[in-house]
């Protein structure tokens, strides 16, 4: 029994998510950064692995040399796993190189640029056997996962309406488009054909879907870019339909003034409701109509055996993004433990995080991956569409990126 050894692509001096990723990944002691190609700048890249204290010889100039090199080393020695977090137009060939070199991937989302690509890493993950995760980070919340067991076990009876929210305000003005961060996002060859909905729409979408069980089945959507000279959608919103009757509003905005990272889950049923906010992300509100509504707080009381298995610290000790996102990359590389320790790695393991199969098999993978991508290209293309209801389609759609949106 061993850590889990990682190699990175992306993330390096000057980006945000790769520093949250490694953090999240080595939270609870499972995993070890051995290696990684940390920029497409090849001297970058170098100079952004010795500050993280690697071996030189391990920092690599292109993840084709990391690719290559590591899949010559001993089993003692080779990296297993590789995070992606690079903008959305590398994940793809990323992903494919690693997969057919006999690594297991975890990557940032969207899977891919496009739907066509997202099918075609399917059949490479299905092909190799190989293991893959997304990081649909809010999934890894605690008490979404309450939400998710009580909506399951019928407690709110059956699901009328759902509303998820996702404002921001970072990109509301011109000035704000000079960051790293902003400039890739804005830009169709790197993000593809949608900013805000590739970037936080398909979070909340994966979070409805997530939390009830329900699938999406119909949209109706208007996008909109509220800044001069914008290509890609800033701001959207989207009727919904789901499976089983019931239906949605998903608002997703980066032209919020003054909003933060104000994601918000609400779903109502016949008997009762629910209500989870990232901002108070240690509570859930339970309310019906014939009895006083109830907080309902991590840590205190029973709580699902899944919720359980991703908390860490007793009541009053919040857990917040770090360690949602810990949660998938621990229960990823308990996925992996089993695999390269089949014969000592048994099913009552436990160790900073009690875990056990479901809570295990709860990270987001391909399957969430081509529901994610397909949300995308099926947004933008209703939007573009004068008719009302579009059906949610798995299928690539025929999607142009206007030279200027509708509403712009």
């Amino acid at each position: 029994m061993r850590k889990i050894r990682m190699g990175m692509v992306g993330g390096g001096k000057g980006a945000f998510i790769g520093a949250i990723h490694r953090i999240a990944a080595q939270l609870d002691n499972q995993i070890e950064l051995v290696c990684g190609a940390f920029s497409s700048d090849p001297d970058n890249a170098v100079s952004s692995g010795k500050s993280l204290y690697l071996d030189e010889d391990r920092c690599y100039r292109s993840y084709q040399e990391m690719f290559e090199t590591e899949a010559k080393l001993s089993d003692d020695k080779r990296m297993d796993m590789v995070s992606i977090v690079t903008p959305n137009h590398l994940h793809f060939p990323v992903a494919k190189m690693a997969l057919e070199y006999g690594f297991h991937v975890m990557s940032d989302k969207p899977a891919t640029v496009d739907l066509v690509q997202t099918l075609a890493l399917k059949e490479i993950i299905e092909h190799t056997g190989l293991l893959y995760g997304l990081t649909h980070t809010y999934t890894g919340y605690p008490m979404i996962k309450e939400a998710k067991a009580r909506i399951k076990h019928g407690q709110l009876g059956n699901i009328k309406k759902v509303v998820v929210e996702y404002p921001q305000g970072w990109l509301a003005h011109k000035k704000d488009e000079g960051s790293k961060q902003a400039s890739w996002r804005l830009d169709p060859k790197k993000s593809g054909i949608s900013c805000c909905m590739g970037d936080i729409g398909v979070h909340s979408a994966n979070l409805a879907e997530y939390v009830t069980g329900l699938a999406i089945t119909e949209i109706c959507a208007d996008l909109s870019s509220s800044v001069t000279g914008r290509i890609l959608d800033d701001d959207g919103t989207v009727l919904l339909r789901f499976n089983s009757g019931a239906e949605g509003v998903l608002l997703a905005s980066q032209i919020s003034v003054g909003e933060e990272n104000s994601l918000k889950l609400r779903v109502y049923g016949e008997t009762a409701s629910i209500e989870w906010s990232q901002l108070e992300p240690n509570s859930v509100w339970m309310k019906f109509t014939d009895k006083p509504s109830q907080l309902i707080r991590a840590g205190v009381g029973g709580m699902d055996a899944i919720t359980q298995a991703n908390m860490r610290t007793p009541a009053g000790h919040p857990e917040g993004y770090l360690e949602a996102f810990a949660n998938i990359y621990t229960q990823f590389s308990y996925q992996i433990r089993r695999r390269l320790f089949p014969s000592t790695c048994n099913k009552e393991t436990n160790d900073l995080v009690s875990i056990n199969d479901a809570a295990m098999n709860d990270v987001p993978g391909i399957e969430s991956a081509v529901r994610g991508m397909a949300f995308i290209e099926n947004v933008v293309a209703a939007s573009q569409s004068e008719l009302k209801w579009h059906p949610f389609l798995l299928v690539p759609q025929n999607i142009t990126i206007p030279n200027k949106l509708k509403k712009a």
